[in-house]
C-alpha cells in the first residue's frame, strides 16, 4: 500500500514565460487539491542580470515587469482560493560559477521546505528569455521532490 502524498507548499518557478504561466495554473490546481500553498519564484535571466550589473537596464524597469507577472499569478491562485507568495532570484550570477537557473530552482525549494515542484517544460521556440527553459532537465535530474513538468 502507497503512503498518500502531503503536500503544504508547491514550488513553480516562473520566467514570465507562456510555459510558466501554464506552470502556475498547474501548481495552483494541485495546491488546491491538498489545501496547500503556493510559492512562484520568478528566476530573472543571464541576459537580464548582467544588463542590471552593467547598468545597461533599469532595474526598476525589471521590478515592474516582474511585479505584472507576479499580479497574475496571484490572481490566478486567487480565483482558486490558494495561497500564493512571491520572491525574485537572479538564474546566473557573474560572481558564483555554480549559480544557474536549475540550482536556483532546487536551492529554493530547499530553503523553502517545498514538498512538491511544478517546473515549466521546454519550449519548443529557441527564445533567450525563456530561463527556465534550460533549468527544467536539470530539475527534473537533481529535485528530491515529487514534481511535474508541464
Amino acid at each position: 500500500m502507497t503512503e498518500a502524498l502531503d503536500v503544504d507548499l508547491v514550488l513553480v518557478p516562473v520566467d514570465g514565460s507562456d510555459e510558466s504561466v501554464t506552470a502556475v495554473e498547474y501548481a495552483v490546481a494541485i495546491a488546491g487539491c491538498y489545501d496547500a500553498r503556493v510559492h512562484a519564484v520568478y528566476v530573472v535571466g543571464q541576459d537580464v542580470s548582467r544588463a542590471i550589473e552593467e547598468g545597461a537596464i533599469d532595474e526598476d524597469e525589471v521590478a515592474a515587469e516582474t511585479q505584472s507577472f507576479v499580479d497574475d499569478a496571484v490572481a490566478v491562485a486567487a480565483d482558486q482560493d490558494v495561497e500564493l507568495s512571491t520572491s525574485t532570484a537572479y538564474g546566473f550570477s557573474t560572481h558564483r560559477k555554480t549559480q544557474h537557473p536549475g540550482s536556483v530552482v532546487l536551492d529554493t525549494a530547499e530553503e523553502l521546505g517545498a514538498d512538491f515542484i511544478v517546473v515549466p517544460r521546454e519550449s519548443m521556440a529557441d527564445d533567450a528569455g525563456d530561463v527556465l527553459a534550460k533549468a527544467a532537465e536539470y530539475v527534473l535530474l537533481y529535485a528530491s521532490q515529487p514534481l511535474l513538468s508541464v
